[in-house]
């Protein structure tokens, strides 16, 4: 088996709880009292544009919640929104780690809005996990479209199959893959310990 020398890392659901994914959606709905059929309907055409980075977080709060007024404001909901973000701590620090060692390139490929993608870097520390961050924000591309895949091969010039892609959802492992890069789809810290352990990788 070749061995790895890039480690690609999603983010939300794995290094970190995810940042607007439909849970968090579902708690702000019920915190601020939207109307839920309401809301989905102006947010599902802007899904896309909001994670390439075509729109900034607040146009796309302008689309989805301050259409009409509110007895709230733009802060409270931007902050109630950073606020549904967290580590996932044992995943996090067994990546520092990694890091630490310096035996593999480290990265992250990931669909993330621009600002929350920013503050979740900043406020988790994930430059110090990350040497590169291909997110969907950043390159205009998003999982489980290959390219965004192929991005990181090419960015890096590191083989597909001396690379491992982590991420928590099967359809978002399956393109990387293809290109032939080693996948793991992260359940538990111990299953992926062990599956990294099978493929040479120690901290």
């Amino acid at each position: 088996m070749p061995a790895i020398h890039a480690i690609f890392w999603d983010v939300g659901g794995v290094l970190l709880t995810n940042a607007w994914d439909h849970t968090e959606r579902a708690a702000a709905l019920e915190h601020f009292r939207l109307d839920e059929k309401a809301f989905h309907g102006r947010h599902e055409p802007l899904v896309s544009a909001f994670e390439r980075g075509e729109i900034s977080l607040d146009e796309y709060l302008d689309r989805t919640v301050f259409y009409c007024d509110r007895p709230f404001t733009r802060d409270d909901f931007r902050n109630y929104m950073y606020s549904l973000s967290q580590a996932m701590p044992e995943v996090l620090a067994f990546a520092r780690a990694l890091a630490d060692t310096s035996k593999y390139f480290m990265g992250t490929i990931n669909n993330e809005s621009r600002e929350l993608n920013l503050y979740r870097i900043e406020k988790f520390g994930l430059r110090a996990v990350s040497r590169l961050f291909i997110s969907s924000c950043f390159v205009g591309l998003r999982k489980p479209e290959s390219g965004i895949y192929r991005l990181a091969i090419d960015t890096t010039q590191i083989n597909p199959e001396h690379c491992c892609f982590i991420d928590d959802r099967a359809p978002n492992l399956e393109p990387a893959a293809k290109l032939g890069m080693q996948t793991i789809q992260m359940q538990t810290m111990t299953q992926l310990r062990e599956d990294l352990g099978k493929l040479g990788v120690k901290a």
